[in-house]
């Protein structure tokens, strides 16, 4: 069964290395200064001749607290008013990138991320969505799957009933933990009524899929005090769970100088937590996705993942992987066809640009054949945890065995430790291997050594 799992701790020790989470290939770490403007609009453009769908990702920076583990490009500030010149420049790229879409081009999935996307006020929500269906062709109906980040401390039912009329069907609320005594360490205090509002409003309001964000490895964590957190969680019944490996990270993101490292958990104490969330999770039924998430067996990314339909993009796991993706806001990533483009982080830059009429956009790459092969191999692993050499030798008219002859040995490795099924035509990922799949993949990596002194989280 593909959601089987076996916890192997030896081999977890030995193949727990950092590495990319291949929300992209090539990673976002490769991505370079001589991306501009003109490419990404000649991206576009080729797009709408050829009428692929879109799926449009949009960047609301601002929270009025600060999470100490946090790393995502966020503004934190008390003052709602600052939203209102960041929405113009906004509003001034979503009118800008429209006019080389086209009517054939519906967006079939929209994602509303942050930061903390509530932060604005309803008023503003509703500006927000009536500039998007003013500018893109988005479904009328409940087709799309649309979704939004949730604080469940910035929100009430009023709030899960406007996003719900604005056309929001799917939500992703942000816990971390239920213990209080972690959530005063992290600086999110968050009572378990809160997200149960949130929650009793998302279901009474027929969403259609509820995700809820975990973190293990936490200060003041213990497996007891988590396993308690995953199965009030559980209690809850949200469509779908991600239990994700904090990567304290002090030099590079600053909020988490704050986090006292003498306060973290043991590196066995994490991988208790994770071992713990796995048996706990899947003897609730839920199955294991891959690389963190969990879904209910009736959940649209576990049907895609039976159909050998899932697909990844920086999202994460989706079943729109095939739409071109516009990232929308200040830091966002945009992939259309073979390019990927990034906005600058840069808050005053992005706003002064767009003021001028200008797009922000500032960094990416162009994907060249030997991305496009690697990209295909690792999407299958990671997605479906097996790989048949002949689709990629039909898709690319290459040899398997020549063109990655410098990954056999260690895939030969891999099979003899029994993480994966390695035969003349063929490689399937075994129940020892699916928590490992990211080093399974960083083989097929080919900007691995100048990624080495990189910083990416651990695999568990």
């Amino acid at each position: 069964m593909l959601s089987s799992i076996r916890w192997d701790a030896d081999l977890i020790r030995r193949y727990d290395h950092a590495g990319p989470r291949y929300t992209s290939y090539p990673t976002a770490v490769q991505f370079h200064d001589g991306i501009r403007p003109t490419e990404f609009l000649h991206a576009l453009d080729d797009s709408r001749q050829q009428q692929r769908g879109l799926s449009l990702y949009v960047h609301i920076p601002f929270c009025a607290n600060i999470c100490y583990y946090c790393a995502c490009n966020k503004v934190i500030t008390k003052d709602r008013s600052r939203a209102r010149e960041y929405l113009a420049a906004l509003q001034r790229e979503i009118e800008l990138v429209s006019r080389h879409t086209g009517p054939q081009q519906r967006v079939e999935q929209l994602h509303f991320g942050g930061g903390t996307p509530t932060f604005l006020s309803h008023a503003e929500l509703r500006e927000l969505m009536a500039c998007l269906r003013e500018h893109f062709v988005l479904h009328d109906d409940d087709g799309g799957d649309y979704s939004i980040e949730i604080d469940p401390r910035e929100a009430d039912w009023a709030t899960m009933g406007l996003l719900r009329e604005l056309g929001f069907n799917r939500v992703s609320f942000g816990v971390q933990d239920l213990d209080a005594e972690v959530q005063l360490a992290v600086n999110r205090l968050q009572s378990p009524e809160q997200t149960q509002t949130v929650m009793d409003a998302a279901r009474t309001l027929a969403y259609r899929s509820i995700n809820i964000d975990l973190i293990y490895g936490l200060p003041k964590q213990t497996p007891e005090r988590f396993a308690r957190t995953v199965y009030a969680i559980i209690a809850l019944k949200p469509d779908r769970l991600s239990v994700f490996n904090y990567a304290h990270l002090p030099e590079r993101f600053m909020p988490q100088r704050r986090i006292n490292s003498a306060d973290l958990p043991s590196p066995a104490d994490k991988l208790r937590m994770f071992e713990n969330s796995v048996q706990q999770l899947l003897a609730a039924g839920y199955r294991y996705i891959g690389m963190d998430h969990f879904a209910l067996p009736d959940d649209s990314l576990s049907i895609a993942q039976d159909n050998g339909e899932l697909q990844r993009n920086f999202q994460g796991y989706t079943t729109h992987g095939h739409c071109d993706l516009i990232g929308l806001g200040v830091s966002s990533i945009s992939q259309i066809g073979d390019l990927y483009s990034q906005n600058t982080s840069d808050l005053k830059r992005y706003q002064q640009s767009l003021q001028a009429d200008e797009l922000a956009t500032c960094r990416g790459l162009v994907c060249h054949t030997d991305d496009h092969i690697r990209r295909a191999v690792i999407a299958q692993l990671i997605c479906h945890c097996k790989l048949s050499f002949a689709s990629i030798e039909r898709r690319f008219g290459i040899d398997f065995h020549d063109y990655f002859a410098d990954c056999l040995p260690m895939l030969e490795q891999m099979a003899r430790d029994g993480l994966i099924l390695l035969t003349p035509r063929s490689i399937r990922v075994q129940p020892a291997g699916r928590l490992l799949i990211r080093s399974i993949c960083m083989l097929f990596d080919a900007y691995q050594s100048e990624q080495s002194t990189q910083r990416f989280s651990r695999i568990i």
